[in-house]
């Protein structure tokens, strides 16, 4: 087998794993999940279903604030993409930072999507994107989609953690067909 037909089977197989994953994923039962108050940019409360707005469906993202460049470039890629995601599903961003820093933020970045604060609420952590390692604890990227039944109740129907060479970010696989790959590299909030 030539290293083209190689490769060109891994990818078959890369894909079908894929499907299967996928597949596997929503045979899972959905997991209940209370009405979170978060706040908004301008610091009001706002509850998670309300984040649903005319949709049935809530893509949010759990993002590690200002502090993370990584997090800050997948949120830009989120940018660029929110008004097809939108025309599917609600969307939103959920970072640890308080409202006016998040506000700041997005204002600088230009970024379209709602964005709500999880600060003053576990919603964060009850979804399991914070880390606690030696009493020490750290937030993690992250993906949650939510499910509005007819009667009201809010079911998390899926979840993925976000990091380099995810599904979610197009850079990494970018650079995976470069002839040294990502070599080393590493996102900043502005380039030269």
């Amino acid at each position: 087998m030539s290293e083209a037909e190689e490769i060109a089977r891994l990818e078959q197989e890369l894909r079908e794993k894929r499907e299967r994953l996928i597949a596997l994923k929503k045979q899972l039962a959905g997991e209940p999940v209370r009405d979170y108050t978060l706040k908004s940019q301008d610091g009001k409360s706002v509850r998670l279903s309300e984040l649903f707005g005319k949709h049935d469906d809530l893509i949010v993202i759990h993002n590690m604030g200002v502090s993370c460049v990584y997090c800050t470039m997948w949120a830009d890629g989120f940018n660029g993409v929110v008004h097809h995601l939108e025309d599917r599903a609600a969307f939103a961003v959920v970072s640890p930072d308080a409202p006016a820093t998040q506000r700041a933020f997005a204002q600088q970045r230009a970024w379209k999507f709602k964005m709500c604060s999880g600060e003053g609420s576990t919603f964060i952590e009850d979804m399991g994107f914070k880390h606690v390692d030696g009493g020490r604890s750290s937030w993690m990227p992250g993906v949650s989609t939510f499910r509005r039944t007819p009667d009201g109740k809010i079911v998390r129907i899926g979840k993925d953690s976000l990091g380099p060479g995810d599904p979610y970010c197009s850079v990494w696989h970018l650079f995976d067909l470069l002839k040294d790959g990502a070599n080393g590299w590493e996102p900043a909030y502005k380039y030269e």
